[in-house]
Parts: C-alpha cells; structure tokens; sequence
C-alpha cells in the first residue's frame, strides 16, 4: 500500500477517524493493529520477521534489565559484606551476562536481515568466483522475499536493545507497545530512525482531539505530496529515459542527470518524511526530524549532518563511537603512533572506523557493489577533505574569502556537484558503467544538448520543464524562509483568507499539476527498497 494510492488515503482517514472517536486508552491499541493491518497488505506473510524481532527484542531487553536489576539489589544489600575486588568481580560477571544477551538478539535480528536481503548477493559473487577459476556449475539463488521496512525496523530494535544494555532507557515491559514502537506505520516504509526515549513520550500517551495540531499535520502533509507527486514523479520520466539509454545519452546528458536525480531523490525522500512526520503530528506524536536543508552544506561532511539525519546519528552513536574505542582499536593507535609516529597513530582509529561505518552504510543501502562503491566514495571525499584542512586554513588566511557570499555559493554548489557525482553509483547501478558515463561527462562535446531542445526527447515537454523550475524555486523559498523559523508558524500568524488561499491553492497544485499513475498510484518512494 503505498502513500501515494487511493487505498493509503483511505486507510490514513479512517485510522484518524478513529482515533479520535476512541477513547484515549484505545489510542496506541488502535495504531498497533492499524501497523499491523499496514504491513498484511505487504504480506501477510513476512509478519513473521517483524514479530520475531519485536519478541526478541522484548525479551532480551527484559533480560538485561532483569540482570541489572539484581546486580544493584545485590550489591546493596551485600555492601557492607563484600571487598572491592569481590564488587568489580561481579560487576564484570554480570555486564559479561548482559553482554551475551544483547549480542545474541542482535546477531539474530542482523542476521535475519542479512540473510533475506544480502544472501542473492553473496551467492551471485561466489557464481562469479567460481566462473573466473574455471569452476563448473552455480549455486541457485534462493526465493526471498524483502519483507517491507526490514532495514528501518532492524535498527531501531538494535539501537533499542543497545541502549537498555547501556542503561540510557529503561525496558519497555509490555510487549505489544514494543511492537508499536517498531511497526509505527508511518514510519515504516522509510524511516526516520527514531528512538525510543524519544518516540515513547508520544507513542503511547493520550491525545485530546486538538484542530490546531490536525491542521499542522495535515499542512505538512499536503507539503510532502507536493513534493512527491508534482515535482519527483514527473522528474522520474526523464531520469528513466536518461538512465535507460546510456549508450544515447552520454556527455552533457549525463551532467544533466546528475542534476534532474537530485531533485527527484530530494523531493522523493524529503517528501516520504513530510508525510510520514505530518501525519503522526495530526495524531500528536512527534517523530524526528531527518532533513535540515541538506543541499544549502558547504562540504560532504556538513551535508551528511543534514541529510537523513536519524541514520547518520544511529551508525554514528551504534557504530563509529563503541569501534572507535574498543580495546583493538586502541592497541592499533597505540602500535602505530610507536611505529608511525603520533599524527599517524592518532588517525587510525578515526579513518578506520569511518571507514567501517561507511562501508555498513554503503552495505546498508543496498545488496550490490554499486552502493558499497557509494559508501566507500563518500569515505574518501570526507578523509581526504579532512586531511587537507591545514591547507584550507592557509588559502583562507591570505584570501580572506571565508564567510562572503560568493564563496558561501561556490561551497553549496560544490557540495551538490560532489554528492552527485558520488550518487551516479545509485544512479547508474552498475561501477564500471558509473565511470565510463562519468568518462563521457569529461570527454563527450554535446553541450548544445542542454539548450537546444534534446531534452524535450526525455519525455517531458516545455510545460513540464516550467512546472519543475517553479517547485524547485518554491522549494529553495521555503528552505529560506525556514532558516528562520517554521513557515507554518509564520502563516498561522497571518488572516484566515490568507493561510486558507496558501493551502487551497497548494492542494490544487497538487490536484491539477501532480504526475500520477494509474488508479492514483504514483511510482513508490525510493527509500522503499531499503
């Protein structure tokens, strides 16, 4: 069921219908079987994967607390009883059992997830090893199904179970609102990653009919179909034809692609969260924000602290700190600053574990070479950036250039030229078609094309160009204004005919303007296959 058919619009107003009629207690009952009823229309048949990791989830976590529970009852009432040695000698044995409970739950949830969405792609490369050494015959791929949400549902229950380890939350005792908290549908088809000392000051708690909050909700979601149907959908046309045929268009075609994919994947993936945080705002439930005006950064690593930000912060606290500082990673910069010297030394930690953290990412994206390459190209552009800071210190102290506009635009243009290079990986789907289409960028004398008409060959006309230079331009307004502040709290200031004339008028751009499929079912949102 995707957000943008007739069943979800269906599906989204009598969830919210009853929502409010119900009384409070029945409200997050009511959105547990609501998530339930989302995901069956997936199929019904990859439930399973979502219930096992909610019930081992619950009860590992359960576990733990438990433990830690007993070591505070124990060590209090044997305080007086017990050497220092004797109360680190147990603390150590009870982290130790901690410990072995939350590595085995997230073994088995990491290993579901590896095993239906990476095990097609390990068995291609052995095939593919086997075939350069002359070995005969293959192994069969197996039928697996992706089951709906996996990798976002995944890690929240990781970073969950992580936390209660760490004792950063307490265990959630009843299982069914665990579940909520992992199957919350809004949130499954494609984030945001969101956690749950965050997530349950909402999730679970009463919410009064407020017309202000509907309203603000509904507002942001229109805003996110906006996105999603008038300016990704129809740009997708074009992407589809350039990306379909690269022995045609090559050269300035392929610049141009760079550039129309990342205003769809913008308007796509920014769209999806409007909606998705839209509509959980109109039931008075705040999930976290995962944009803030990404394509405005001034370097790869400022982009990256924009643009999905609930992954960035969940490989960032689950992955890059705990490697960073683990005991291997320790004896590493201790071995290389006596070998290497201490600059050395010192940055080994930090390149390999983001290194690490950018090849999960990469890995996390997607079952294929093209993404790790993408993982692993924004690895490169960050350390080497990172390594050449001294040098940049030095143009800025004789140029005097840092902070004035115009190479505040220089930055921001180089940035999204850099990220989408990087994504032609995505793009393209295949490595050594990437570089030979970024080979052709360099080489091919087709500049003429951007300007001459050939791109009205791409599927869409002059209307449909004037109609995605006005959402782009409305797009970059927005982000503006809203460097200040919410623009819905700046039109809730304004006349009723005002605020009234602003939204109608958005609706019917949708309605008039949007690229729809048949039946009202648009292409689905491109984080859906993560």
């Amino acid at each position: 069921m995707l957000f943008t058919s007739y069943e979800f619009l269906g599906f989204a107003a009598a969830v919210l219908l009853l929502y409010y009629l119900l009384p409070g207690r029945f409200q997050w009952p009511l959105l547990l079987a609501a998530s339930c009823l989302f995901y069956c229309f997936a199929g019904p048949d990859n439930l399973i994967y979502i219930v096992t990791t909610a019930l081992t989830t619950w009860f590992s976590a359960r576990r733990i607390a438990r433990c830690a529970r007993r070591q505070k009852e124990y060590l209090t009432r044997h305080k007086d009883d017990l050497s220092r040695e004797e109360k680190r000698a147990y603390r150590e044995k009870q982290k130790k059992i901690r410990f072995r409970w939350a590595l085995a739950c997230v073994l088995l949830n990491i290993g579901i997830l590896a095993v239906v969405k990476y095990t097609n792609f390990v068995i291609s490369n052995v095939n593919g090893v086997m075939a350069a050494f002359g070995r005969e015959g293959r192994l069969s791929f197996l039928d697996l199904a992706l089951p709906m949400g996996i990798s976002f549902y995944t890690f929240q229950a990781v970073g969950y179970l992580i936390d209660v380890y760490r004792g950063a939350v307490e265990a959630e005792e009843n299982p069914f609102k665990l579940s909520l908290f992992l199957s919350f549908f809004p949130q499954l088809v494609q984030g945001p990653i969101n956690r749950f000392a965050d997530l349950r000051q909402t999730l679970f708690s009463r919410h009064p009919f407020d017309w202000g909050k509907v309203s603000r909700g509904l507002q942001r979601v229109l805003w996110g179909y906006f996105k999603k149907l008038v300016i990704a959908d129809r740009i997708l046309t074009a992407v589809n034809a350039l990306i379909g045929d690269t022995a045609a268009y090559t050269g300035a075609y392929v610049l141009a692609g760079m550039l129309f994919y990342a205003l769809e994947l913008y308007a796509d993936f920014t769209g999806g969260i409007d909606i998705t945080i839209g509509m959980a705002e109109a039931m008075g439930i705040t999930l976290a924000e995962n944009f803030r005006r990404p394509y405005f950064s001034k370097s790869i690593k400022e982009y990256w602290r924009r643009w999905h930000m609930t992954m960035g912060s969940w490989f960032t606290d689950y992955i890059f700190y705990p490697v960073s500082v683990c005991k291997p990673m320790l004896k590493l910069s201790r071995f290389g600053r006596a070998h290497l010297g201490n600059a050395v030394g010192k940055r080994l930690p930090v390149y390999l574990s983001t290194f690490i953290v950018w090849l999960a990412t990469g890995v996390w994206h997607g079952a294929s070479w093209n993404f790790i390459a993408w993982g692993l190209g924004n690895w490169v552009v960050i350390m080497v950036s990172q390594e050449l800071d001294p040098l940049y210190a030095r143009f800025h102290r004789r140029f005097k250039v840092q902070g004035k506009l115009p190479f505040r635009l220089f930055q921001v243009v180089r940035t999204v030229l850099l990220m989408s290079c990087l994504r032609m990986f995505d793009c393209y789907r295949d490595v050594p078609l990437t570089f030979r289409m970024f080979a052709s960028l360099l080489t091919a004398r087709n500049w003429h094309v951007l300007w001459d008409g050939s791109l009205l060959a791409l599927g869409l006309t002059w209307a449909d160009y004037w109609v995605l230079g006005a959402g782009t331009v409305l797009l970059v307004c927005v982000s503006l204004v809203q460097r200040k502040g919410s623009i819905r709290n700046r039109l809730r200031a304004a006349p009723c005919p005002a605020r009234a004339a602003v939204w109608l008028g958005l609706f019917l751009c949708v309605l008039v303007m949007g690229a729809y499929g048949v039946g009202y079912d648009a292409s689905q949102f491109i984080y859906n296959q993560f």
